[in-house]
């Protein structure tokens, strides 16, 4: 082979694709951006023209993908999911097999209409609140919730690689599928995992996660204060009058970058009344006034605690458990979870502005098994981050109100239980069921009907205003799915289509059509481990049709395998959002989702690729 040859478009688009998985597989450049990048080579290379690498930001897949990002936000903004969730999964009581039952069938359920990430970070706190009251342990639930997310196929909205293998047979001119195609996969697919995960998931707990009655916040306040070295990091400081810090407040202070010391609480004496003193409480805040004889409850490492003592007059003592009780009666800990799409991702907490943004203090940071307890404030933030937040059991509550960013650990089951409909959820509900119906009636194009109903949502004030429902887009899979949907066009006109189908072909086409569906199941299967779903989804359907064409099969199992497989990646906590979602709180390993969910994806395909074909036929 010369080096013109190796300059063909054939080889140039390998060349190309090759330099694209790796970077995807190193998940250190975004994914968004490596698209973009390999789209803008194909362009100037010459093997795509502009209105051709342009096509995929006009694809009705795409735009559809927009409207239900916005369709999606609605739905979670008026509590509409979190209410129906929380209501059907209050059945279980205390029954441990009944919720597992509930969890992994509402989850499935929600997740056919809305987005997988946002089904799982409505129903964390609320499956977590359900194990605290039922005293077992949530190690057993989360994990197949996440898992049950993404075998919610019961629509063609579910995934995205729903929507790419429609793409693929409209474009081939076949029949297109309707809004329910997907059901009997779907029922198949969650009856599968609820009989495999039921004994499976079991492996995840142990005895010594089961004891322990637990606190209305997730883990108790002990495992809490154990896990980030809590009762080293408390002290009690009392302020002699002599003190600079007398009379000043705590912004102006600015203990937390000159000293790396938290101010949690502040107890003051009033000594006017000469029978009896007269003690305040106070949390502590940017406009808390430091006075003398005050007494503060500080969080930091006992070389800091000394400096600060020392510079400024303070005499020091750690405090005791009983202190630390007595902390936590107006004054909660909590765990809260970075969310994989939050906008916190890669700042750090003072960039944030944690403290003033949500009157809570971060005092440790958990991740990947690992506790950081020191330099808090200028640690940059990571998807699935655990943070130990310190404050008052309202303000704690109050970041329920704030998901698209991070999920509160564990919300109180009381307060589950109350979840009230807000004025503006049954015109969510409304919007939610006309869209289906006119989908399902095929009234109007399905991506007209989903724009409708996105627009509806805005003007009927479901959300906010037009913003809101900007924010509510995942870009990064939006763009990612246009920018990879002309690399298939790419193949297409260059041949590497042919290229792979033929290898199939070869390899597997003697065998019968169920090992060349095998095949093609199983090689979405393993790359989807290591690249993003959606994109795996559109470079191999176009490769399945022309493989199953080739053979004179139908394409419809081939392509159902595709969209089956890539949504169906359970052995990789990195996979998809959901499982990464759930791997800080459940406390799992990379173990855990190898003994629990490689099994799962190999018994998934193994079914599928018998029953694909009696749905289907080939």
């Amino acid at each position: 082979m010369n080096f013109t040859e190796l300059l063909s478009p054939m080889y140039v688009t390998l060349f190309i694709l090759l330099i694209v998985s790796f970077f995807f597989i190193q998940g250190k450049v975004r994914s968004d951006l490596v698209a973009m990048c390999a789209l803008l080579a194909l362009a100037l290379f010459g093997i795509l023209e502009p209105a051709e690498a342009l096509a995929g930001f006009s694809n009705s897949v795409v735009i559809m993908m927009i409207g239900l990002f916005i369709v999606g936000a609605g739905i979670f903004r008026t509590g509409l999911a979190k209410m129906l969730s929380s209501k059907i999964l209050l059945l279980a009581g205390k029954n441990e097999n009944l919720l597992f039952f509930l969890v992994m069938l509402v989850t499935a359920s929600v997740g056919a209409f809305i987005s997988n990430t946002g089904t799982v970070a409505v129903m964390l706190p609320i499956v977590m609140s359900m194990a605290t009251d039922a005293n077992i342990s949530s190690r057993r639930y989360l994990m197949p919730m996440a898992f049950a997310s993404s075998m919610g196929l019961f629509t063609l909205i579910s995934t995205p690689p729903n929507l790419v293998i429609q793409e693929n047979l409209v474009k081939g001119g076949y029949e297109a599928l309707s809004f329910f195609s997907f059901a009997p996969v779907g029922f198949v697919a969650l009856s599968v995992g609820i009989v495999v995960l039921f004994f499976l998931s079991k492996l995840l707990v142990s005895k010594k996660d089961g004891g322990e009655r637990k606190d209305k916040k997730g883990r108790t306040l002990r495992e809490l204060a154990e896990s980030y070295n809590l009762h080293e990091q408390l002290h009690i400081v009392s302020v002699s009058a002599a003190s600079p810090l007398v009379g000043k407040t705590l912004a102006e202070l600015s203990l937390p970058s000159r000293y790396e010391v938290g101010i949690v609480k502040l107890v003051h004496v009033d000594r006017s009344f000469k029978l009896k003193k007269n003690v305040i409480k106070e949390q502590a805040g940017p406009d808390s006034v430091i006075l003398a004889d005050d007494v503060l409850y500080c969080n930091g490492s006992a070389e800091n605690i000394e400096r600060f003592a020392a510079e400024n007059q303070l005499q020091v003592d750690q405090a005791n458990e009983k202190e630390l009780k007595s902390l936590f009666r107006n004054y909660g800990i909590a765990e809260v979870f970075i969310m994989p799409k939050s906008r916190l991702i890669n700042l750090t907490i003072l960039e944030i502005g944690f403290r003033e943004k949500y009157n809570l203090t971060v005092v440790g940071i958990e991740r990947n098994g690992e506790y950081l307890l020191e330099d808090i404030k200028n640690t940059k933030l990571h998807a699935g981050d655990a943070l130990l937040v310190q404050g008052t059991w309202t303000e704690i509550a109050n970041l329920a109100d704030n998901q698209e960013d991070i999920i509160l650990a564990g919300q109180p089951l009381k307060e589950a239980s109350k979840v009230t409909l807000d004025h503006k959820a049954p015109i969510a509900a409304g919007i939610m069921l006309c869209m289906i119906v006119v989908m399902v009636l095929d009234i109007i194009p399905a991506v007209i009907a989903v724009l409708i109903a996105a627009t509806l949502m805005v003007i009927l004030g479901c959300l906010r205003n037009m913003e809101e429902a900007y924010n509510s887009i995942n870009w990064e899979s939006v763009v990612l799915i246009a920018a990879m949907m002309p690399m298939a066009t790419a193949f297409e006109k260059t041949g590497v289509t042919n290229l792979i189908s033929g290898g199939l072909m070869t390899t597997f086409g003697d065998m019968g059509p169920y090992v060349l569906l095998a095949g093609i199941y199983f090689c979405t299967s393993l790359l989807t481990m290591f690249i993003s779903n959606t994109a795996t989804a559109v470079l191999l359907a176009p490769i399945a049709m022309q493989t199953a064409l080739s053979m004179d099969y139908s394409p419809y199992p081939f392509l159902f395998a595709v969209a089956v497989a890539a949504s169906m990646c359970f052995a990789s906590p990195f996979s998809t959002p959901p499982n990464a979602l759930v791997m800080g709180a459940g406390g799992y390993t990379f173990t855990d989702y190898i003994k629990v969910g490689l099994p799962l994806q190999i018994i998934m395909g193994i079914v599928m690729v018998f029953i694909l074909p009696m749905l289907f036929g080939f």
